[in-house]
Order: C-alpha cells, then sequence, then structure tokens
C-alpha cells in the first residue's frame, strides 16, 4: 500500500499544470491584436470613413456621404483603368495559365536531365523585382535597337521601328508579367502534378486511353484544386499592377491611357490630384471587385467538392 501511495502522489506531483485562462489568455494574444489593430484595422476603418470625404490637399476635407462612388460610376476615366486592367488580367491567365502548365507537365516526366537547374532557371524571375523587370524590358521593347523587334525581324521581317510602348503597350505589360511570374505560377503546377496518383494513370493507360484522354480525365480533376488557386491568384496580382506600367511607360500611362491601371488612376488621384478620398473610393471599388473573384472561386470549389462527394458516395 505505501508502494501505491508514494506512486500516485509522484503521479500527481508530474501532473501537467491547466491551460492558461483568464487574463493569461488574453496576454499572449495581445501582440497579435494590437499588430492587426494599429496595421490592418485602424487603416481600413480611417479608409472607409475616407471614401466619404472630398479632400483638398493634406488641410482640408469636407463630407461628400456615398458622392465618391457615385461620381466613379460617371467617371470615363475610371471605366478606362478599369477596362485596361480587366483586359490585361483576362490576357494574363490566358497566357501564363497554359505556359506554367504546360512547362511543369514537361519539368515533371521522369528521367529528364538536368530537371533541378531547369526549375531554377524558370523559378528564378520572380526574384527579380519588377522594377528592375520594367528596366528590362524598356531596354528590349527598343525601337530599331531592341532585342525583340531586331529577333523578329530576323525571323518574320518584323518592322524593326515598331514602337511597342506606344502601339502594343499592352502586349509588352502581358509578356514582360508573363516572363517574371510564369516560373512561379509553374511551381505550384509542378506540386500539384506529383500528388496525381500514379495507379490511375495506370489504370487509363490500360483502359487504351491516349495522352489526351489521361490528361483530361485524370490529371486536370486531380489538379483543379491547385489550377483555381493559381488563377485567383494571377487575377489577385493582375488586378493591382502599378509598378510594372508605371515605369514601363516612363511615369504615364502611355498613348490614350492605354496603359492606365486601377492602382495608376488611384495614386494619380490621391497622391497627384490630392483627392484622398476619391482615392479611397477607387480602392475600395478595387477591393470590392477581388473579393468578389474570391468568393466566386469559393463558390465553384465547394460545388466541385459536393459533386465530388456526391459521385463518390453513389459509386
Amino acid at each position: 500500500m505505501s508502494a501505491q501511495t508514494s506512486v500516485a502522489s509522484s503521479h500527481e506531483r508530474v501532473r501537467p499544470s491547466s491551460a492558461p485562462t483568464g487574463w493569461q489568455g488574453w496576454v499572449l494574444v495581445a501582440p497579435f491584436l494590437l499588430c492587426f489593430g494599429v496595421f490592418s484595422l485602424w487603416p481600413l476603418l480611417n479608409a472607409a470613413r475616407l471614401a466619404t470625404q472630398q479632400t483638398y490637399g493634406p488641410g482640408f476635407s469636407r463630407f461628400v456621404g456615398l458622392e465618391n462612388f457615385s461620381q466613379l460610376l460617371r467617371d470615363p476615366m475610371f471605366w478606362t483603368a478599369l477596362k485596361n486592367t480587366s483586359s490585361f488580367t483576362l490576357l494574363s491567365v490566358l497566357v501564363q495559365m497554359p505556359l506554367a502548365l504546360g512547362l511543369a507537365m514537361l519539368l515533371n516526366r521522369p528521367g529528364l536531365r538536368g530537371r533541378g537547374f531547369m526549375r531554377l532557371i524558370l523559378f528564378s524571375p520572380v526574384l527579380v523585382g519588377v522594377v528592375f523587370t520594367a528596366m528590362i524590358f524598356a531596354v528590349l521593347l527598343e525601337k530599331r535597337t531592341g532585342l525583340i523587334n531586331i529577333a523578329l525581324h530576323q525571323a518574320i521581317g518584323w518592322d524593326l521601328d515598331f514602337a511597342w510602348l506606344e502601339r502594343g503597350v499592352m502586349s509588352s505589360l502581358v509578356l514582360a508579367t508573363a516572363w517574371q511570374y510564369t516560373g512561379f505560377n509553374m511551381v505550384y503546377f509542378l506540386a500539384a502534378l506529383q500528388t496525381v496518383p500514379e495507379e490511375l494513370k495506370q489504370a487509363a493507360r490500360l483502359d487504351g486511353a491516349g495522352p489526351w484522354a489521361r490528361f483530361r480525365h485524370v490529371t486536370l480533376p486531380a489538379i483543379r484544386p491547385v489550377a483555381m488557386f493559381v488563377v485567383l491568384l494571377c487575377i489577385i496580382g493582375s488586378f493591382q499592377v502599378f509598378e510594372l506600367p508605371y515605369i514601363l511607360l516612363n511615369g504615364g500611362a502611355g498613348p490614350d491611357n492605354r496603359g492606365l491601371t486601377l492602382v495608376m488612376y488611384l495614386y494619380q488621384t490621391g497622391f497627384q490630384t490630392g483627392d484622398l478620398g476619391y482615392a479611397a473610393a477607387i480602392g475600395w471599388m478595387l477591393a470590392l471587385i477581388l473579393a468578389t473573384f474570391g468568393i466566386a472561386q469559393r463558390v465553384l470549389a465547394s460545388r466541385h467538392e459536393r459533386m465530388k462527394g456526391g459521385t463518390g458516395g453513389g459509386a
């Protein structure tokens, strides 16, 4: 009995203490709450307040309610910026996604020599700053001396005097963005491809499915969640583009505002014109657009999961 009593008492001595409660828990989460309040919540609330005001420089402002948003819907420059940004986003998705997926499938082939080096080379452009990328393509897209015009002239007789930054503004922006971010998106697709069950591929091959049928019915459904995530990342990044057109077009929007984006228009309104209230309204419209894309992606992903679960349950 004495031995059992001593063992029981030893267990009581080593019993772990209870989890922090009350004020101790608040102390632990206080650093996060402080940083969130100072750097996220307060700027968000201040931006909402600012969007209801019309400002004249830093010293004067007046309350205008929702007039900024009403004026925004009637502003032709806003619609031009929205059209340019939407076109840039659509073209970026259509160019980057097939390229990224194709490169990922190429580098995922077993037995390919130098795969690690090729992955590094294709991923490395994302490590270069956007400003440096803009400076590189400003040189590449020069008339007569630009490498792109020279290469196209030698290949198909392209006009050496073609002004990319005047007549092909959107193409220049899409090309520069694709060079920088295709390898980044490729890494996501490459990780997704490596999770596709090999047994499904073998079963489809035994059933006589060709490469396209295996890709469509096995690979694509398996990587669909990652593909939707990558598309959402590309959309969000494209709608927020600012540095690339600003540097590439020498601080302007190009001829006839062909390179004017939403964030560039926000910058011009807030820091050049001085109407921070109107700029805040543009920012909230941009946030609403991105939130819509995020919600749509979430709804589509949930619907796909329900359909997948229903199919699996029926089987």
